[in-house]
């Protein structure tokens, strides 16, 4: 594990000096088709999808969409069928009136996959998609190849209790009528929190990507969607981790985390609901990963998955 762990760093150094060129504002992949697909409770979760090979899931969470994944999808593309969809109540999915918690998502992605005619894949989360792919991988550990986490906690996952009382968790709670009320209007001022605070260098995250992903939570229902992923937490999702940590994920898994963000506790998190874990910490990042050091991510990821073997 050491081994591997300082050939991940030397990887990452020697591909540092070309995260800036690869951060910008989102863009589609060129040749992925787009479509719809529809839910048991009559949701929609809109797919981006391409390339050729062992497929491969990307999630994303708050404060992105789908189209934060370029940069990886295009990459992965050239070995895998990538799939990206838009978690419910994001991006171009429905904004359903429930079913937010990571379970009820995983159950999500899984139809997704079906629709695709996909069985077996890798998962690769970020943020809140990281709650989800956990929850996916737990729910069909047999449908699962690999699995990357990145830089979010896991509810109910030691050290959970010690992480959950931070203040700037203080969002996890933040909802309702008011709430909505109180952001309207003004979803640029809300997610640039979130972008200022988390970043370990705010300034890679552009005007023009802050631009495009205010307008997409601007839209009617999305920031109440939004908030509903955070509120399933304590209501739903920390009990049903707590009963899937009962069984260790079996599959490989790649913990990141930003250095100046959530770091090494990415694997230790990991190593208390998985078996087999490698770690990695991006240096000089925060919690932006595929913004704020693209390339460097991109790699670990490349790397990890392989060919899908």
């Amino acid at each position: 594990m050491k081994t591997r762990n300082a050939v991940l760093s030397t990887l990452l150094a020697s591909v540092l000096i070309s995260s800036a060129a690869l951060a910008a504002a989102p863009t589609p992949v060129p040749g992925f088709t787009t479509r719809t697909v529809a839910t048991q409770d009559g949701a929609t979760i809109y797919v981006r999808s391409g390339g050729h090979g062992p497929a491969v899931v990307l999630i994303h969470g708050f404060g992105d969409t789908g189209d934060m994944w370029g940069p990886l999808a295009a990459q992965l593309a050239k070995t895998h069928t990538v799939i990206v969809p838009d978690l419910r109540g994001m991006g171009h999915s429905s904004r359903a009136a429930g079913g937010y918690d990571k379970k009820s998502q995983a159950v999500d992605i899984r139809t997704v996959m079906t629709a695709l005619g996909q069985d077996h894949s890798a998962v690769v989360g970020h943020d809140i998609g990281t709650m989800v792919a956990y929850a996916y991988a737990a729910s069909y550990p047999d449908k699962v190849d690999k699995l990357v986490v990145m830089d979010a906690p896991v509810p109910g996952i030691a050290p959970w209790n010690q992480i959950v009382l931070s203040p700037q968790l203080w969002h996890f709670n933040f909802a309702g009528p008011d709430a909505e009320r109180l952001v309207a209007g003004r979803e640029r001022i809300y997610l640039d929190r979130f972008w200022n605070e988390f970043a370990g260098d705010r300034s890679k995250i552009d005007e023009a990507t802050r631009n495009y992903y205010a307008k997409q939570y601007a839209q009617p229902g999305a920031m109440r969607s939004a908030f509903a992923q955070f509120t399933a937490i304590a209501k739903y999702d920390v009990a049903d981790n707590l009963v899937f940590a009962q069984h260790p994920l079996p599959m490989p898994v790649l913990a990141i985390g930003g250095e100046k963000s959530f770091g090494a506790t990415m694997a230790v998190v990991m190593r208390n609901a998985a078996s087999n874990v490698t770690e990695a910490v991006v240096p000089n990042a925060g919690h932006w990963l595929m913004e704020e050091s693209p390339a460097a991510t991109v790699t670990l990821i490349d790397q990890f998955l392989g060919d899908g073997k």
